[in-house]
């Protein structure tokens, strides 16, 4: 499979994950000058910002340890553009979540990591 044939293929497993968790989806990668949301989901009344990982082994490193501050800041600003665009949904509470997917496909593994870090760490978005 070719990378962005990979990354779509993890983007709608994740989103398959989580809508069976009772999160629905908004839309899904977000660009903007900034860089890209992979999924923009709510939860209730949360707007969930997602950023999804993938490796076929977890053993080289934790596909979540690549979401380090600096992707983080860009996941921030990307956020903040997306509520600036879409005021409506800048009224609710929003969270940061990151879910890995690893394994081969027949089998994959995820997680979810809920609320993976703040907005606030990033100011200036």
């Amino acid at each position: 499979m070719e990378t962005q044939a990979k990354g779509r293929w993890a983007e709608r497993q994740a989103t398959w994950h989580l809508r069976g968790r009772g999160l629905k989806l908004i839309t899904r990668n977000y660009r903007c000058r900034f860089g890209e949301v992979d999924l923009i989901m709510s939860d209730g009344g949360v707007i969930v910002f997602v950023e999804v990982k993938r490796r076929r082994s977890a053993s080289f490193m934790d596909p979540a340890e690549s979401v380090d501050a600096h992707k983080q800041g860009r996941l921030a600003m990307a956020a903040g553009r997306f509520l600036a665009a879409y005021p409506h949904y800048g009224r609710r509470p929003a969270r940061f979540d990151v879910v890995t997917i690893t394994g081969p496909n027949y089998r994959p593994r995820f997680d979810w990591i809920r609320d993976a870090f703040q907005l606030d760490d990033h100011v200036g978005y």
